[in-house]
């Protein structure tokens, strides 16, 4: 059965923007009113985590009320509803932690055991930040000469690296996005975890598309009087059950059980990983292969002109 991935590639760049731009546009709006979710790991701050042992378990307003009496109005916290909270604040002094554990304590007649407590100065923060970027700008250059010149027997091999990279950044949009909407419905933060997430997104999304733009490669060389639109069709094809089975059955469902039944500390970056990785799957196969072939036909000469027909190779 013939299947045509290729030609119907407008429409999986319409999807890309319907999940893209809602977040983006939302991610917009928080940047503008100072209200972005980044966490202690990027703007500084302490962490604290403890379980709570007590016949009257404490809300997360109760903790939050707490840090207020001690003079810590910036804190958020959250429970994973077994007797655990995580509390986010400000940077605190080194007895303020001590201090709000023995107010829990005697408050709440508790037994209180400190899990960890973390805390980050600003300059570290801002260290993270531009390493972070750092990478993603190195790890996006690497790629680039390496599938320059190991497609350097085909013609225009640059074009490969320089797909790879655009459904890359599709992929770190789809991240950003996803995030900015858990962040607004469900208090997601974009902390240390969520760096960890988006890399391993990007290389993942890598990967896939090295795999795919190889089979063009390998059946450029064994279909050369077939039109480049029907190659890249055909070999999306072949390597489509291998992506899908990739993901899917050793990755994804682990995520997902992950995201469903983890702690409240790990969900937001198994939701994060579950969903990157979808992206970049569906990325390599309906996004970057069809890039090839726009780029191939100089399609984008006529998309504002309606009345010439569509260039062809």
């Amino acid at each position: 059965m013939y299947i045509d991935i290729i030609g119907k590639r407008y429409y999986y760049f319409v999807i890309s923007l319907i999940v893209i731009l809602p977040g983006l546009i939302l991610g917009a709006i928080m940047i503008t009113n100072d209200q972005l979710p980044l966490a202690i790991d990027f703007t500084g701050g302490s962490l604290i985590e403890i379980k709570i042992e007590s016949e009257d378990t404490p809300q997360p307003a109760d903790i939050v009320l707490l840090y207020k009496d001690n003079g810590i109005d910036d804190v958020k916290v959250q429970t994973t509803g077994q007797g655990t909270f995580v509390a986010r604040s400000e940077l605190l002094s080194e007895d303020i932690p001590a201090q709000i554990v023995d107010d829990i304590a005697g408050q709440f007649n508790a037994d209180v055991t400190v899990l960890r407590i973390e805390s980050v100065g600003p300059t570290v923060g801002n260290e993270v930040t531009q390493r972070a970027a750092l990478a993603v700008g190195v790890a996006a250059l690497v790629v680039v000469l390496y599938i320059t010149f190991a497609f350097r027997g085909i013609p225009n091999a640059f074009r490969y690296g320089v797909c790879a990279i655009i459904a890359m950044i599709h992929d770190v949009l789809v991240v950003f996005s996803i995030t900015a909407i858990g962040s607004y419905f469900f208090g997601w933060q974009i902390d240390a975890l969520f760096l960890t997430a988006l890399l391993t997104v990007i290389g993942f999304s890598v990967q896939d598309k090295i795999v795919v733009f190889d089979r063009i490669r390998e059946n450029s060389n064994i279909y050369r009087r077939l039109p480049y639109e029907q190659l890249v069709n055909h070999s999306t094809v072949q390597t489509l059950q291998r992506s899908i089975n990739t993901q899917l059955m050793t990755v994804e469902f682990m995520l997902l059980a992950l995201a469903l039944f983890g702690g409240v500390t790990l969900q937001g970056f198994a939701w994060i990983m579950l969903i990157g990785l979808f992206s970049g799957t569906y990325s390599s196969i309906f996004i970057a292969a069809p890039l090839l072939v726009i780029w191939e036909n100089n399609e984008w000469k006529t998309w504002f002109r309606r009345s010439e027909s569509p260039a062809t190779a």
